[in-house]
């Protein structure tokens, strides 16, 4: 079947806005492409399209991608506090672009409150975390069964404070991430740099290794099913952020790297959020690059106005 495009002739093929090329390498590959233009029907037959074909195909191109504004809301807020700010983001969907997923992620005790908060909309639930083990005589731990039992479609696995201060490895992750697919939720997957490694120069090995020892680990199929957070670690929580220049920068590293494992389109169609201080004043400027399809917010989750104005930085 031909992929069908809406597009309208551009005045000119020479400025293409970053953002709009996101996704051509998916439609270059696909071997038959219908380009429906002003001008007039062309159909091209061949995956081998003419600079002209190319550069309608860059211009106002539907986004294959989805774009994502999770919200990450750690160890806050209690559970009526949580149900209450579910509620007001419930209440402000209608000002959310439609191509825009909202995902909550709050305390593992507020998931059945929140989650019956947002029932029925839009938004969907996810969970901070997710044990290494499927059952068993664990105190304390919270399975992937579990969370897919209460209503949660995504879990955020590798965050840089799980690492920290809880000792994460990859082994660890390894375990998670396989226990987490199984039982049909989403991995929201992070990686990321220290300041020591990045004034180092190291970052592009540190984030490398991350994805290599667990993504690398999962089927083309299994790949398809996760998102990626980078979190540069000395941005979180300290007001600092990265530039967008260094932003998109390390996300088209990453989506560089996950093509080399599992091909382009897989790579293309990967999520990749931003996760550095993310908020109301920089989501735009960093949501217009090629490579960053939303964030993962941690502070500005927890007032819906601020989440929201996020969300509505396309």
């Amino acid at each position: 079947m031909p992929v069908t495009i809406g597009i309208p002739v551009p005045t000119t093929v020479n400025h293409v806005p970053e953002r709009d090329a996101k996704v051509i390498k998916i439609l270059l590959d696909t071997k038959i492409i219908t380009i429906f233009a002003a001008a007039g029907r062309k159909r091209a037959d061949s995956p081998r399209l003419s600079r002209m074909e190319r550069n309608l195909l860059t211009h106002n191109i539907i986004q294959m991608r989805r774009k994502i504004v999770a919200g990450n809301w750690k160890m806050n807020t209690t559970v009526p506090e949580g149900r209450e700010l579910a509620e007001a983001l419930v209440a402000e969907l209608p000002n959310v672009p439609a191509d825009v997923q909202l995902i909550i992620a709050p305390p593992f005790t507020h998931l059945c409150s929140a989650g019956k908060a947002i029932e029925g909309s839009a938004i969907a639930l996810s969970a901070q975390n997710c044990a290494d083990q499927a059952k068993g005589a664990y105190t304390g731990e919270v399975s992937a069964a579990m969370l897919k039992s209460i209503g949660c479609g995504y879990v955020i696995l590798g965050h840089s404070e799980r690492r920290q201060y809880y000792g994460e490895t990859s082994a660890t992750l390894n375990a998670k991430m396989a226990l987490a697919l199984e039982n049909g939720l989403k991995p929201i997957y992070c990686i990321g740099e220290k300041l020591e490694e990045r004034e180092a120069g190291r970052h592009f090995d540190v984030v490398k290794a991350q994805i290599e020892e667990v993504l690398y680990t999962l089927t083309p199929e299994q790949m398809s099913q996760v998102v990626v957070a980078y979190e540069p670690v000395w941005a979180i929580g300290t007001g600092k952020t990265a530039t967008s220049e260094q932003a998109q920068e390390i996300h088209a590293f990453v989506r560089k790297t996950i093509a080399a494992k599992f091909g382009q389109q897989i790579a293309d169609d990967c999520s990749i959020l931003y996760g550095g201080s993310c908020k109301p004043s920089n989501a735009r400027e960093l949501f217009a690059r090629a490579d960053i399809d939303g964030g993962l917010i941690g502070g500005a989750a927890l007032k819906a106005a601020d989440f929201i104005a996020i969300a509505q930085s396309y």
